[in-house]
C-alpha cells in the first residue's frame, strides 16, 4: 500500500494503492535509474576535475547498510572552489532520483552555483520523527556521516549546507533542524509540517532559519493538523500550519508578528494564490518563513503534478519552490544567521 505521505515514487511502483481520498490505484510515470551499488570514484578526490554538470550515483557503507544517493554538481563546480551544498530528501515511498526529477532543483543548482544531494531512504522512507516511520533507523546520524564523507570528498562550503524535502522529507528536515544543528544552517520543508512527536523532543542548541511551503488544502498532510493518513494508513500525527510556525517562531526568538506580502498571480489558472509571511528579528538573525499555498495541494510549487489533481491537489504556478527555497538558504550561514529581506 503507499505511504500516502510520500509522493515520490519509481516505475516499479506504478501500481500502489492510495487510501487517501478513498482512491484505489493510481499510475505514477517516474522514470527512476538504478543508483550505482558502489562509489564512484570519478571526482571523489575533489581534484583534476573538469567543470560540467555532473550526476553521479553513489552510496555509503553505514550501519552494515549500503546507502545510496545521487549527487549533482553543478557547471561552476571546480574542485577548488567551495560550493554550498543542498540536501533535498524525497517523500515516503520514493527515491532520490525521483525527488530530483519533480523538484528540478537540479535546474536551480546549475543557475545557482550549488551542490545537489539526493540521498535514498530505506524502504524509501526516512526516520522523522514519528514514531510509525522507520523507528529503528538512525538516518540523523547516516546525515551527519554522509555529509562528513561529502566534505571529504568534494570542495564543500562547510558553513552553507542546507536541507529541503517534500512530505517524509520535510518532516526529516525539520528533524535535522531539530537535532544537527551543528551542521545544517537553515532548513524548508515543502508539504510537511512540525510532527507532534517530535515537538516535544525537539530542543536545538541553536537558532535555526526555517522556511515552510505548505498548501492550505493538502488532503495528505492538513493544514490544521491532527491524524496523517486515512482509517486504513496511519502516518502518526502533526501540529496545525499555525502551531508548527509558532513551534520554530519561539525556538529562534522571532517576532510574533509576521510581515505579509502576497505574491503575484503569475499563473491566474492554476487556482491558486501565494503569501510570505516572514517573523524576522531572531536570535543571532534567524527567521522563520511560511509560504502559505491558498489553494494548494500535496505538492512541490513549480515542480511537476507527479500526481493527479483529485488525488494530490494542485500545483501552484506563481513560483518555484527550488528558487524560493535558494533564495532564503543564500542569506544564512552556519556560523552567523545574518540576513538580510527575504526574497521569494
Amino acid at each position: 500500500m503507499k505511504d500516502i505521505d510520500g509522493p515520490l515514487s519509481d516505475r516499479c511502483f506504478m501500481f500502489r494503492k492510495v487510501a487517501a481520498l478513498a482512491l484505489a490505484f493510481l499510475l505514477l510515470a517516474m522514470v527512476i535509474a538504478s543508483a550505482a551499488c558502489g562509489r564512484q570514484e570519478d571526482g571523489m578526490d575533489g581534484e583534476g576535475k573538469a567543470a560540467g554538470t555532473r550526476d553521479i550515483s553513489a552510496s555509503l557503507q553505514y550501519d552494515g547498510v549500503e546507502r545510496t544517493y545521487l549527487l549533482h554538481l553543478p557547471p561552476s563546480y571546480n574542485g577548488e572552489d567551495e560550493l554550498p551544498m543542498v540536501f533535498v530528501f524525497h517523500g515516503g515511498g520514493g527515491g532520490g532520483e525521483g525527488m530530483a526529477r519533480v523538484t528540478h532543483m537540479s535546474d536551480v543548482a546549475d543557475e545557482r552555483g550549488f551542490i545537489a544531494v539526493y540521498p535514498d531512504g530505506i524502504d524509501k522512507n526516512w526516520n522523522d520523527g514519528r514514531p510509525e516511520i522507520n523507528p529503528g533507523i538512525n538516518d540523523v546520524a547516516f546525515i551527519s556521516a554522509l555529509i562528513e564523507e561529502l566534505k571529504s570528498g568534494y570542495s564543500v562550503d562547510a558553513e552553507r549546507i542546507y536541507s529541503t524535502g517534500i512530505s517524509n522529507g520535510g518532516m526529516f528536515s525539520l528533524r535535522l533542524a531539530c537535532e544537527l544543528s551543528d551542521k545544517i544552517a537553515a532548513v524548508a520543508p515543502v508539504a510537511a509540517l512540525m510532527g507532534e512527536a517530535l515537538s516535544h523532543a525537539c530542543t536545538p542548541p541553536r537558532p535555526i532559519p526555517v522556511m515552510f511551503v505548505m498548501g492550505t488544502d493538502d488532503p495528505l498532510v492538513p493544514w490544521e493538523g491532527g491524524d496523517i493518513g486515512t482509517d486504513r494508513v496511519y502516518r502518526g500525527r502533526a501540529l496545525s500550519a499555525v502551531d508548527s510556525v509558532s513551534f520554530w517562531v519561539a525556538v529562534d526568538g522571532c517576532s510574533e508578528t509576521p510581515v505579509v506580502t502576497e505574491l503575484a498571480d503569475e499563473d491566474p489558472g492554476d487556482g491558486t494564490r501565494a503569501r510570505r509571511e516572514v517573523y524576522a528579528g531572531g536570535r543571532d538573525g534567524s527567521e522563520v518563513v511560511m509560504l502559505a499555498v491558498e489553494g494548494g495541494g500535496h505538492t512541490w510549487p513549480g515542480g511537476e503534478q507527479y500526481m493527479r489533481e483529485a488525488i494530490i491537489g494542485r500545483t501552484c504556478r506563481d513560483f518555484d519552490a527550488g528558487e524560493a527555497i535558494w533564495g532564503f538558504f543564500d542569506r544564512f550561514t552556519l556560523d552567523s544567521n545574518e540576513s538580510g529581506d527575504a526574497d521569494a
